[in-house]
C-alpha cells in the first residue's frame, strides 16, 4: 500500500487528528499500514523455536480522533518501571505511559498537543528520557517523570529535515537515530544521524536507505544494527573509534517476513537480534551471524486482532522481556523470556 508523505510545515503538523488521518499511513509501525494483514499462524519451518509470550497489560484502545493506537518504545528504567508511547495518541491524550509490569497498571506520564512520538530512550549522560518526534522532525526530552519537556534538536540536517524514528546512545550520551525521510515504498532517501550530546550538531552517517526503522549499538558498542522497513532487511554498519563515521557497511539479514515489514531492534548480552514485525504480532530472533534461532509469538486467540509487535526491551541483568503489542484490539505489553540477558542497548529505541 502506498504511504504518504509526514508533513513537515508548521501548519501541517498543527493537529495530531489531522495528521492521522493524512497521514497515519506513514506513522504506523511507524511504516505502512498493512491492510487486511491476516493473524499469524504457528511458527513454520526454518523460523526457529516458538516463544510464547503473556498478557502484561492492556494499555490502550482505538482512539476515536485517530482511528488507531500503536504503542512503541518500551523502556525499562531503574526501578523496574515501564514506559512506553503511544504514536498515534490524539492532543489531550496520554502519548507517553508509565506500566507497572507485576499488577498491569498504566497511566498517563506526559502528553501535549501535536507530537507523535515514535520511541523512547533514556540517555546514559544525563538520565532523561528522549523522545522521537515523527510529526515535527524533532527529538524531544521529558524527565522519566514527563516533567521538565524541552525540545532537545530541530530543523534541517544537511538542508533536509528529519522524519526520526527510533534511537540509541553509545556510552557517553550521544545520539544515533534513523531518519526514515522518505515514507513513499520506493523511496531510498532514508539516513542514519548522529546527534551530539548538546544538540548542537548532527551529522549524516548513512544515506540512501529505504525506510530505516530499527537502530541499536551491538553489546561492545563497536556497530549500529539498523533495518530497512521497505526492503526487510538488517544491516551492520561497522563506525570509527570517536563513532563519527561508518568504516564499512552491509546487509546482514533479510527477514522472509511475507505482509510483515522490520520494526524497531533490540540486542541482549550474547548479541541476538530481536527484530520487531510491523504487520504480523510477533518478533523474529536471530544471532549476530544471521542464524533464525526463534519466534516470539501470542496465543492464537490474542494474535487475531492484533497487527504490530513493534519492539522490545529486554531487563539489564534479566532474561525478562517485554514486547508493545498493538492492533484493531488496542495496545498491549506482552512478556516473554529472551535468549540472554538483557543490557543497556536492550532498553528502549
Amino acid at each position: 500500500m502506498t504511504t504518504l508523505r509526514a508533513p513537515r510545515t508548521a501548519a501541517a503538523a498543527a493537529g495530531l487528528a489531522a495528521l492521522a488521518v493524512l497521514a497515519l499511513p506513514a506513522l504506523t509501525g511507524c511504516g505502512t499500514q498493512a491492510a487486511g494483514a491476516a493473524a499469524p499462524g504457528p511458527v513454520t519451518p526454518g523460523e526457529g523455536r516458538s516463544i510464547r509470550a503473556t498478557q502484561v497489560s492492556h494499555v490502550t484502545d482505538v482512539h476515536e480522533a485517530t482511528g488507531t493506537t500503536l504503542l512503541e518504545g518500551p523502556v525499562l528504567d531503574g526501578r523496574g518501571r515501564l514506559t512506553v508511547v503511544d504514536v498515534t495518541a490524539p492532543a489531550g491524550e496520554p502519548k507517553v505511559l508509565s506500566v507497572d509490569v507485576t499488577t498491569g497498571r498504566h497511566r498517563g506520564v506526559y502528553t501535549d498537543r501535536t507530537g507523535a512520538y515514535t520511541s523512547a530512550q533514556l540517555s546514559p549522560y544525563d538520565g532523561r528520557m528522549y523522545l522521537t518526534d515523527f510529526a515535527s522532525g524533532s527529538v524531544v526530552s521529558i524527565e522519566p517523570d514527563g516533567s521538565d519537556p524541552r525540545t532537545f534538536f530541530s530543523g534541517k540536517v544537511d538542508g533536509s529535515a528529519m522524519t526520526p524514528d527510533d534511537l540509541a546512545f553509545d556510552a557517553d550520551g550521544h545520539l544515533y537515530v534513523s531518519d526514515a525521510h522518505g515514507t513513499e515504498p520506493d523511496e531510498t532517501d532514508g539516513r542514519i544521524v548522529r546527534i551530539d550530546r548538546d544538540g548542537e550538531r548532527a551529522t549524516v552517517l548513512a544515506d540512501g536507505l529505504a525506510q530505516p526503522n530499527g537502530i541499536m549499538f551491538d553489546p561492545d558498542l563497536a556497530g549500529l544494527w539498523i533495518s530497512e522497513l521497505t526492503e526487510d532487511t538488517l544491516s551492520y554498519l561497522l563506525l570509527d573509534a570517536g563513532k563519527t563515521a561508518v568504516t564499512s557497511r552491509h546487509e546482514a539479514v533479510h527477514v522472509d517476513g511475507g505482509l510483515a515489514q522490520t520494526d524497531s531492534i533490540a540486542v541482549d548480552a550474547d548479541g541476538n537480534l530481536y527484530q520487531g514485525l510491523h504487520g504480523r504480532p510477533a518478533i523474529a530472533v536471530y544471532s549476530k551471524y544471521g542464524a533464525r534461532l526463534a519466534t516470539v509469538e501470542l496465543p492464537a486467540e490474542a494474535a487475531a486482532g492484533l497487527r504490530s509487535a513493534t519492539n522490545v526491551a529486554i531487563a539489564p541483568g534479566r532474561r525478562t522481556a517485554y514486547t508493545t503489542v498493538s492492533g484493531p484490539d488496542g495496545g498491549y505489553v506482552y512478556r516473554f523470556e529472551a535468549l540472554a540477558e538483557g543490557i543497556r542497548q536492550s532498553n528502549g529505541g
